[in-house]
């Protein structure tokens, strides 16, 4: 049978069976962030945006989503422009093997959409439905945070986490060194 999806903005018709999960035609359809962990909906390897919500794809059948409207971890953001949640991800190194990753990061953006100033345990209870095997979850937690800030906030953080200088040397640019007698700026040595 054909279904009718929007997938990251993108208005698909696409092949499915009555049995496929949602993960199974997004993975067969090229949208393979979302990962196959469990195939219970326990680890959150493959939550996804439907309408707004996260969703565990890989116990959601495709047949619910009927025009509904789908986001990936691929319709957040691109490799030279990264979603603030991607991004502070990367910036505090909050991954290992990075399997959870994605569902982490369609979790975590889903809670920020939501409560754009949460708690440190507001972030662990919203992502208590999403496994991670690798870390103890301080990294991450701290991601959301972080996130969180550069979300509400006007000032550009820098791809190491302190400010964006901007192109005038204005606000955000880095200070003299406190070496003395040098022309570089502490941080770009």
């Amino acid at each position: 049978m054909e279904i009718e999806l929007e997938i990251n903005d993108v208005e698909r018709t696409v092949e499915a069976s009555k049995s496929d999960s949602l993960l199974d035609v997004l993975r067969r359809n090229g949208y393979t962030g979302a990962k196959r962990g469990c195939d219970t909906g326990a680890c959150g390897f493959c939550t996804v945006h439907v309408d707004g919500e996260p969703v565990k794809s890989c116990v959601e059948p495709v047949t619910k989503v009927r025009d509904a409207s789908v986001r990936t971890i691929e319709g957040l953001g691109e490799q030279d422009d990264l979603h603030p949640v991607q991004q502070a991800f990367v910036d505090n190194t909050a991954l290992q093997c990075g399997f959870c990753i994605p569902g982490m990061i369609m979790r975590s953006t889903a809670l920020l959409e939501t409560n754009p100033n949460p708690t440190e345990q507001e972030v662990r209870e919203a992502l208590s439905d999403n496994l991670c095997r690798c870390t103890g979850y301080k990294k991450i937690v701290e991601a959301v945070l972080d996130a969180a800030e550069r979300m509400n906030s006007d000032t550009a953080v820098a791809a190491d986490g302190g400010q964006a200088v901007d192109g005038d040397g204005g606000a955000g640019a880095g200070t003299e060194c406190s070496l003395g007698g040098c022309d570089c700026m502490e941080g770009d040595q």
